[in-house]
């Protein structure tokens, strides 16, 4: 049976943030005491739906969703989640799954291989990077090999920011540095890689407006608006998403710590234009990712 291709105008929305947690054999995402602490800052058990039950979920509400894990091995020792089946996953749920990929960084000529391999024999649309959790500074040139290539590729490439779930509570919070996910060490990238398409993943607390000033200064710099419920937007980022920023500000839930139902439930009581609620929920990701010309 062939899987339907993703049709992008029956889409209600594209939620650009959502998690790979568990694989077909059953490897988490996150070590045992990580992910514990993850739902400990949620407030709420850390389920772990399939990539199959992600999409049953997004296809019920007419949704799109990009899905990615987040290979950390070089700083953790936890073995990631195979690029090669999510992307896999993906392929059979094409209709409403978009696979991004995380290569660590830290692998050096091995990541920039495994990249563009990803890319142009396995369909990945973009690259997720949390470098509190890769143990990384995005400005360090360790990385700048990576970029290169992600940016020749013409994807996007989405950088967790601001203050993280994963280690909070845990002594020395896991060995995991807040200070990584500082949004102006994405500056420098931008700067070094004028055309890739860069997303700062979250309301960057404590650097919020440190956020929205790279976004404002650099045209190929994007936020989603992932991991917090809607009702605690700080008042500048909604200010921002409504004016300066509509067309550059993203629909994303973090699922499964946050679902879409929850996220979308307390955004239609936000104080968003009625022009600005569909470009933020569909129509600025749907260019990002390629799915639409720029200039639909």
């Amino acid at each position: 049976m062939n899987t339907p291709s993703l049709d992008v105008d029956g889409l209600v929305a594209i939620d650009v943030h959502t998690h790979a947690e568990i694989s077909g054999d059953g490897h988490s995402s996150l070590s045992p005491a990580l992910l514990e602490a993850s739902a400990k800052y949620f407030r709420a058990a850390h389920r772990q739906p399939t990539i199959a039950e992600t999409a049953a979920i997004y296809r019920e509400r007419k949704m799109a969703a990009v899905i990615f894990t987040v290979d950390a091995e070089h700083a953790t020792g936890h073995p990631r989640i195979s690029n090669e089946e999510i992307a896999a996953s993906c392929a059979e749920h094409a209709d409403v799954l978009i696979p991004f990929a995380s290569v660590d960084p830290w692998k050096g000529r091995t990541a920039v291989r495994e990249a563009r391999r990803l890319v142009e024999e396995h369909g990945v649309k973009g690259f997720k990077f949390h470098p509190s959790l890769q143990d990384f500074s995005p400005d360090d040139r360790m990385a700048y090999p990576l970029y290169e290539v992600i940016e020749e590729l013409g994807v996007p490439a989405l950088f967790h920011s601001g203050q993280t779930g994963i280690g909070a509570g845990v002594p020395g919070g896991g060995g995991i540095r807040l200070k990584h996910s500082n949004p102006m060490l994405v500056d420098d990238v931008a700067v070094d890689f004028p055309h890739l398409r860069i997303v700062l993943a979250h309301p960057s607390f404590p650097w919020q407006d440190e956020a929205l000033a790279v976004a404002t200064h650099k045209p190929f710099v994007y936020i989603d608006l992932s991991g917090w419920s809607p009702k605690y937007f700080p008042p500048q980022l909604v200010r921002y998403a409504n004016t300066v920023l509509q067309d550059k500000v993203l629909f994303g839930s973090d699922h499964p710590v946050i679902t879409p139902d929850r996220w979308l439930a307390d955004f239609a009581k936000l104080e968003i234009s009625d022009d600005v609620r569909p470009k933020i929920l569909k129509h600025n990701a749907a260019r990002l990712l390629g799915l639409v010309k720029e200039d639909a």
